[in-house]
């Protein structure tokens, strides 16, 4: 018999405490995200639900602002930062207000300073755990792990991001399609953005080449929500066999395109809904003392990267670094280990000694995914 941790329990209990989330994704602007959200909520309303907009973005569209009309909007926090007037969603308000259901869009959006998070997704999660039901909508070229495909697939630098794990808390993921001749049709009618800003858009982002990119990963990521999805549905007995699938990135310090290996672990860690680790392992050699400090910034940046990823980071010390991963990984019920194929020297190579090698022997009790450089490249 399988024992599991008090701590299972325990996150069944919390569970049925939280609010509900519901996603809209897209794969652009204008394919109507906004528009569904707000036409659910009438529907709402009109079955007695107490439902209120917390935050909506109609960018001056006709259709949007007309199905404000009669709902309870949630009036916005104003903050002056840098001589500029900025409207965000007034959290407060809303979980003062506290309604059965809360509309919220642009996601991925960065909070003005001051605010109490640092992006609008950290809001929705506050809402959630506060009891309060979550309707919200997003692009899904702002997921976090899809940055450097979005990038070399379209060349379009997307810089508001949310972490895969947000998409654990859904309930339900819808995705709103739209045909991209249907979209482009909208654009040129000056029904996505103001007239002058449609040359620019088609020139750039709104390519049919980028669109129908946007909208196969768009559809992807719905599928595999839905996967996600019916996995959750089985209850306790899939939290406890889910916990055996977690996720171990182990982030060495000599790693090239270290970014691209934690987007790697992202995109497993949410195709299985399951947490996920990166380990850093820092040896005699690796004392921060001996690091220079551009080394020091980098895994900085690296670390903070994979936190923005939704990764618990560890930092181990220890003199040999595959032993104190394995170590790791068993005591943490990891299922999944996923390794950068490293530039070694020769003679470790010859002698049997490389990483590689070694988590090759030695780890047998889990499924080992070996990166190749050429397949980071394209993630990054």
């Amino acid at each position: 018999m399988k024992r599991t941790r008090p701590e299972d329990f325990l996150e069944l209990v919390e569970r049925q405490k939280r609010g509900r989330l519901k996603v809209y994704i897209g794969f652009a602007a204008g394919v109507g995200k906004t528009y569904q959200m707000l036409e659910e909520a009438h529907a709402l309303r009109r079955r007695s639900v107490d439902v209120v907009v917390g935050f909506v973005e109609t960018h001056g569209r006709a259709e949007t602002v007309a199905l404000l009309d009669g709902l309870e909007i949630v009036p916005r926090r104003h903050i002056e930062y840098r001589g500029v007037a900025v409207d965000e969603m007034d959290l407060d308000a809303v979980l003062t207000r506290r309604p059965e259901v809360a509309i919220v869009d642009e996601v991925a959006h960065t909070n003005a300073p001051g605010s109490r998070h640092g992006r609008r997704w950290e809001d929705i999660v506050e809402l959630l755990s506060a009891g309060i039901n979550v309707i919200c909508a997003f692009n899904v070229q702002h997921l976090k792990s899809l940055n450097g495909l979005i990038e070399s697939a379209t060349g379009v630098v997307v810089r508001e991001t949310l972490p895969d794990t947000f998409l654990n808390h859904a309930d339900q993921v819808v995705n709103i399609d739209l045909a991209p001749e249907d979209l482009l049709e909208r654009l040129r009618a000056g029904k996505i953005y103001a007239p002058e800003k449609v040359p620019w858009a088609l020139d750039n982002f709104f390519c049919a080449s980028n669109l129908a990119t946007l909208r196969e990963l768009a559809l992807r990521e719905v599928a595999e929500s839905v996967e996600r999805s019916a996995t959750n549905a089985t209850g306790a007995r899939a939290m406890a066999s889910r916990s055996l699938e977690r996720v171990l990135v182990y982030l060495h310090p000599g790693a090239p395109r270290a970014t691209a290996l934690l987007r790697r672990g992202s995109r497993l860690a949410g195709r299985l809904a399951t947490d996920w680790y990166v380990v850093y392992v820092e040896t005699p050699s690796d004392a921060p003392h001996l690091i220079d400090a551009t080394a020091q910034r980098v895994l900085h940046r690296t670390i903070e990267t994979a936190r923005e990823l939704g990764a618990e980071v560890v930092r181990l010390q220890r003199a040999d670094p595959v032993a104190a991963v394995l170590d790791f990984g068993r005591s943490h019920r990891v299922g999944h280990l996923i390794v950068a194929r490293l530039p070694e020297p020769w003679w470790r190579r010859w002698l049997g000694r490389d990483l590689v090698r070694r988590f090759l022997v030695d780890a047998a009790d889990f499924d080992l995914h070996i990166v190749s450089e050429a397949s980071l490249e394209r993630l990054e």
